[in-house]
């Protein structure tokens, strides 16, 4: 039985951050499953980094 992975991530966000990252391209011709492990590392990171900078900012 396959069971379908629901997403962290919203499309926007993620299509953000690939631009930002420099592999949306491949993202636009292959889809997400064709990006690098390592692309995909530096996505979470980023959006770990900067959903941590909007944490800080709210506790202010």
């Amino acid at each position: 039985m396959s069971r379908k992975r629901r997403g962290i991530m919203s499309e926007q966000l993620k299509t953000e951050l690939a631009k930002e990252l420099g592999f949306y391209d491949t993202v636009e011709k292959e889809g997400w499953g064709s990006i690098k492990a390592k692309d995909a590392g530096n996505m979470v990171k980023r959006a770990i980094e900067l959903a941590e900078r909007a944490a800080s900012k709210s506790d202010l």
